[in-house]
């Protein structure tokens, strides 16, 4: 899969932000079928980075109320990638 598929949009919050500067650590939102090896390639040539580890979690799409009724959200993926000692990705 081509990066831009595979990766939809890095993930920034206070919790993530904090492992950037202590872990080196990222966090993305992927595409649900994309495998572990699939984001760490997705990763390495979307950045320019050498990716150390992945790890990946589905999270649970909740319901909602709306005008009619209740609404279920869609399931969303998160990876966090670990990155080798001394590369950075410039998010901002």
């Amino acid at each position: 899969m081509d990066p831009i598929y595979v990766l939809k949009r890095p993930l920034v919050t206070e919790k993530t932000t904090l492992a950037m500067n202590d872990a080196n650590v990222y966090a993305f939102e992927v595409d649900r079928r994309s495998s572990k090896t699939e984001i760490k390639d997705a990763v390495e040539r979307a950045y320019g980075v050498s990716v150390e580890k992945v790890t990946t979690q589905v999270r649970k799409g909740g319901a909602r109320r709306v005008r009619k009724g209740w609404v279920a959200d869609k399931q969303t993926k998160k990876a966090t990638v670990r990155l080798r000692e001394g590369d950075v990705i410039e998010l901002f």
